[in-house]
């Protein structure tokens, strides 16, 4: 179902590309699915109802609220795990986080994080930490398509996919598993504008733009919209722009993407200190030390 030749086939039919990222950036989906749908699960199947707001607060600031925002579900889980390790609230109820060995070193080895690949190490391996991280994930996913709908792109979003493509080629570029975004886009009639819809299954987010873009525009006409700083690093591993959708403000940068920052892209007048100026504004947005520890 989601084979990278829809990346790598691409033709160019504009002379611009713009990537775009998903949850969070185009929809205002982050929220819902992980507070609703990601960290019940979290408590759930990994014990950690012992201390379950300390586990909120620490997956909602990796996810949500910090510069990791928009990191693929797995470090994710990891990171929140040693957030809660080295919380001194946590530490005093002696409450041990999961040991994940096998999933940190697939972290680090594998480069498609998803399901998939998951069940296809799983089926060769017996490996308990590895198997609970599959159930949890699938769950996470049941959750998401049992109550995430109904939540529309934001304001000036569908705009700009409009004007947009009448001068780029416009791939959606995310984390997200691939059934998911298929599901969000079509359901919205969104899905009419890019040429492709890329998930966690086809790789990380640079790799999808290097391999429906790479090599095919000027990188001077490649931009990558999104809302975390995954998005600008894999708009820069691609010498590509990047325009910035700051968390908890995502309308006004949606409307200045729109009345703005598309004209100047175009223009040629986008690089240089008008990008400088919106990076320096969005990383304002992304803390690095959670409130805990200040």
């Amino acid at each position: 179902m989601f084979d990278v030749s829809i990346l790598t086939n691409h033709k160019p039919t504009r002379d611009f590309f713009i990537a775009v990222d998903s949850d969070g950036c185009a929809f205002d989906t982050m929220e819902i699915k992980h507070k609703e749908c990601f960290i019940p699960n979290i408590v759930n199947h990994w014990e950690l109802q012992a201390v379950s707001k300390y586990a909120r607060a620490a997956s909602e600031f990796v996810n949500l609220y910090s510069r990791w925002r928009g990191v693929n579900r797995f470090p994710a889980l990891t990171m929140a795990f040693d957030l809660l390790s080295d919380w001194d609230k946590v530490v005093e109820r002696g409450v041990k986080m999961p040991a994940v060995p096998n999933l940190r070193r697939w972290i680090a080895t594998e480069s498609k994080l998803g399901n998939p690949a998951l069940e296809a190490y799983c089926d060769t391996h017996d490996e308990p930490d590895m198997h609970l991280a599959l159930k949890w994930s699938k769950a996470v996913n049941a959750s998401v398509a049992d109550i995430v709908r109904g939540v529309p792109p934001f304001p000036h979003v569908r705009e700009s996919l409009e004007k947009g493509r009448e001068v780029a080629d416009i791939l959606v570029c995310s984390a997200t598993p691939g059934e998911a975004l298929l599901r969000e886009w079509a359901e919205h009639g969104v899905d009419v504008y890019p040429f492709a819809i890329a998930g966690q299954e086809l790789g990380k987010k640079s790799e999808h733009i290097a391999m429906s873009a790479g090599g095919r525009y000027d990188p001077s006409h490649m931009l990558m919209i999104g809302d975390a700083e995954g998005d600008l690093k894999a708009a820069k591993a691609n010498d590509a722009l990047f325009f910035p959708i700051n968390p908890g403000n995502e309308e006004d940068s949606w409307k200045r993407f729109y009345e703005e920052g598309m004209g100047k892209f175009v223009a040629g007048t986008y690089a240089g200190a008008y990008e400088a100026s919106l990076i320096a504004e969005f990383k304002t947005y992304l803390p690095e030390v959670p409130p805990w520890k200040k």
